[in-house]
Parts: C-alpha cells; sequence; structure tokens
C-alpha cells in the first residue's frame, strides 16, 4: 500500500463541492490530491450552461490548462483521476506521460490515439449502466483499443444509477453506487505499487 499522487480533474460542472470531498476522501486515506481549476472558478448546476462554457473554452485549451496544471507534479509520478469531462482529461494526460502510475476514470471515458502505447498502465472506470454518455458500445470499442495500446483495465458498471452518481449535490446521485465506487477505487489506489 503506497501513498499516491493523484491529480483529480473535475467535470464540466465545474469544480464543485463534490470535487473537494472527493479530494478529502482520498487525502484521508493518505493519499497527495491537486484538484485543478480549469474553469477559473465557474462552477454551473445545468448541463446546457456547463456545456457551452466548455465549449466556449474549447478542448485545446483545456487540455493545455491541465497540462500546466500537472507539469509541476508529474515527475513523481501521478495518478490521473477525473470525474466524466475530468476523466477524459485525465486519461488523456495519463496516455501522454510514461511516469504515469495509474488512471481512475468516474463517469467518463476519452478517444484514444491510434499509436497510442503505455508499459501495463492500470486503469480502473466507474460508470452507470445504462449511461448515456458512455454507451455499451462505446465502452467495448474503448475497453479493446486501451488493452492494445496496453493498459491493464477494470470497468465497474452500476445499474440504474445516474451519470454523475458519486456528486450528492445533483439528481444523478446514487449513495450506494457512490460507496461502492470509493471502496474499490481506494483499493485500486492501495495496489498501486510504490
Amino acid at each position: 500500500m503506497g501513498l499516491m499522487n493523484i491529480m483529480l480533474f473535475h467535470s464540466t460542472f465545474g469544480p464543485r463541492p463534490a470535487v473537494h470531498r472527493a479530494a478529502d476522501r482520498l487525502r484521508a486515506a493518505g493519499h497527495e490530491v491537486w484538484t485543478p481549476d480549469l474553469f477559473e472558478g465557474r462552477t454551473f448546476d445545468e448541463v446546457e450552461e456547463a456545456r457551452a462554457y466548455k465549449d466556449g473554452i474549447g478542448k485545446e485549451e483545456l487540455l493545455k490548462r491541465a497540462v500546466l496544471a500537472a507539469a509541476p507534479y508529474s515527475e513523481r509520478g501521478l495518478v490521473y483521476a477525473g470525474f466524466s469531462l475530468g476523466a477524459a482529461v485525465a486519461q488523456t494526460l495519463a496516455l501522454g506521460d510514461g511516469r504515469a502510475r495509474g488512471l481512475l476514470l468516474l463517469h467518463g471515458t476519452s478517444d484514444i490515439a491510434e499509436n497510442a502505447s503505455v508499459d501495463e498502465l492500470p486503469v480502473q472506470l466507474h460508470v452507470a449502466e445504462p449511461d448515456p454518455f458512455e454507451t455499451d458500445d462505446w465502452l467495448s470499442a474503448w475497453y479493446l483499443r486501451m488493452g492494445r495500446a496496453g493498459a491493464d483495465v477494470e470497468v465497474y458498471r452500476y445499474a440504474g444509477a445516474g451519470h454523475l452518481y458519486t456528486d450528492s449535490d445533483l439528481p444523478d446521485y446514487d449513495e450506494e453506487a457512490a460507496e461502492a465506487t470509493w471502496r474499490v477505487a481506494l483499493g485500486f489506489l492501495d495496489s498501486l505499487d510504490d
């Protein structure tokens, strides 16, 4: 069981209280956690407004902000983690960082470059079943592509949960699924080598 350095990225809703509660939970388990704010303090309650703001920033700028946030710590060997949009950001950074120690995806995935290659990167995905943003066909293809890239992938599905089911301030919240997710995720982090 080792102390991990975790870079935890927020969802399209921004750096909401749930992100900070998640970071506190990880810190209580002994991990070092950073929660970069890619939205310059903006948070949202409505998905349409949140998406419009995210689209206004643009994917390239969001990734640039994420890379700048992670860069000072990446030599320590980071576990990249995130919620939904933040999971997509975390995945992109982890696949591009040869020192990445692990990838913890909550509620989201991202495209994988054809030439992506990692050395047995431990990856754990937690997602609702069904999830309108992470369809079964997409997840099957994603799983195969991650495997081809060299990742060691575990997928956990939560029947009947809403998309962002770990955020207790949103209608998607599912306490049972959220607690199960954190139990499994903390075990995953503990299993990563020092």
